[in-house]
Parts: structure tokens; C-alpha cells; sequence
């Protein structure tokens, strides 16, 4: 199944977290923090602006974003893989290097 944002979403696959702290205890899993950084997997065609016209997103797929530690409250399912929907304006950066 593949999904398709509409306008200005973006879908994010949560990038994974180690399961040991610095200092090497492992934690277990309600014990771990969620990461704020994911790859793009799927975006919109664009914002669509007052005039009509669509403003196209200033992400792309493969990128790895960072995004507030609440942008998760759309979260779905899709082939047994957690995903993410969110809007472009929730994503603060992309990683480059």
C-alpha cells in the first residue's frame, strides 16, 4: 500500500533511536525517548496559496527533517511500518552532510 499527502503534508518515517544511553545502561522500551528526526517518504504537491496557485514544498523524499517532539499525533500504519503525517510548516529542519 503507498500513501499520498495531499497540499502541504509531508509523511516522515521516524528515524531509530539506540537503545543504550551514554553511558551504556540499555533502556528499555517505554524508558527511550522518542527521536525527533525522520526520513521523508512521501510529499504533497504543495501549499496552496490565497491567488490559486501551489507553492511547492521545500522538502523532498529522502531527506532526513527534524521536527518538534509532538508532531506525532497523526501517526497510521501502513504495511506494518509506523509513519508520521504532519504539515511542512511542523518540520524545522533538514539535515544536510
Amino acid at each position: 500500500m503507498k500513501i499520498r499527502p495531499l497540499h502541504d503534508r509531508v509523511v516522515v518515517r521516524r528515524k531509530e533511536e539506540e537503545a543504550k544511553s551514554a553511558g551504556g545502561i540499555v533502556l528499555p522500551g517505554a524508558a527511550k525517548e522518542k527521536p525527533n528526526q525522520g526520513e521523508v517518504v512521501a510529499v504533497g504537491e504543495g501549499k496552496l496559496l490565497d491567488n490559486g496557485d501551489t507553492r511547492a514544498l521545500s522538502v523532498k523524499v529522502g531527506d532526513t527533517v527534524v521536527f518538534g517532539r509532538y508532531a506525532d499525533s497523526n501517526t497510521l500504519k501502513v504495511d506494518g511500518e509506523e509513519l508520521i503525517i504532519m504539515s511542512e510548516s511542523d518540520i524545522y529542519g533538514v539535515l544536510e552532510g
